[in-house]
């Protein structure tokens, strides 16, 4: 298993970024940001398939929330009520797990291939990527990778010098991980409404784990960036923000095509 993981994911990873490195003049930075975009447009199919059945779910709360309430002692009549309800509107409760479970492990695969690139351990470290580059394209072992991005040290985590506060990338990848979870607050507060009105608690419990979902990423984004190496939050960066356009173009589509019905 492991070394299908490596042939099919990490080592392309790691050699598209010891390529692109290469090709941008040294510039390890550069290299990770074109590599991200790479992959999150390789991925924008599955993406935006995946962020409108969520989108569309999302509208379907209400509607759910009714059949729940009509079926409340009958499961077998709830179940089946539910499914005509995904039926009519075309959404597929399932269809969320495969983009999901492919974009987890590609994201592993380049924060592996991050992490090994950007340790400062000199020579040694490029003996060590060498061992899964293909051949025509290993580094000279003779040199070190320039870690050197604007004002980053990529191998140490982004600090404001003197102040010991995160830096530029920890505090924007943190914004746009915000603007993302932002994006979700009218569907959290339109379900928020709805758990008002039923008798279950499970959906106050369900509205309120939500709710908190939008705030915890963000956060978990600024404490783990702190410690981080700045190389790994570079690539976050460009990804949330990546993320952010593509769920904000999703959402317009979707007001548009409620507007034109």
């Amino acid at each position: 298993m492991i070394n299908i993981w490596q042939l099919l994911l990490y080592q392309p990873i790691l050699n598209s970024l010891i390529f692109l490195y290469k090709v941008l003049f040294s510039n390890l930075g550069l290299a990770i940001i074109v590599l991200t975009l790479i992959v999150r447009i390789a991925l924008s199919p599955i993406m935006n398939r995946q962020l409108k059945s969520t989108k569309k779910m999302q509208e379907l709360a209400p509607e759910l929330e009714k059949i729940k309430a009509k079926f409340k002692g009958d499961k077998q009549k709830l179940m089946q009520a539910q499914m005509e309800l995904y039926k009519k509107n075309g959404v597929n409760p399932a269809s969320g797990c495969l983009p999901q479970i492919v974009q987890l492990i590609i994201l592993i695969s380049l924060y592996q291939a991050f992490n090994l690139v950007i340790k400062p351990d000199g020579l040694e470290v490029v003996k060590k990527i060498n061992e899964s580059l293909y051949p025509f394209n290993q580094l000279s072992t003779s040199s070190a990778l320039n870690l050197n991005f604007l004002y980053l040290d990529l191998s140490k985590p982004d600090k404001i010098p003197g102040l010991g506060i995160p830096g530029l990338f920890v505090i924007m990848a943190t914004v746009f991980q915000f603007l993302s979870s932002k994006l979700m607050m009218p569907a959290v507060k339109k379900e928020e409404k709805v758990a008002l009105k039923t008798e279950e608690k499970t959906d106050d419990m369900a509205s309120a784990m939500q709710k908190q979902m939008l705030y915890m990423f963000p956060l978990m984004t600024l404490v783990f960036g702190f410690t981080m190496p700045s190389g790994v939050m570079l690539y976050w960066f460009i990804f949330s923000l990546f993320s952010f356009i593509q769920q904000l173009a999703v959402n317009k589509n979707s007001e548009k095509e409620v507007l034109s019905k």
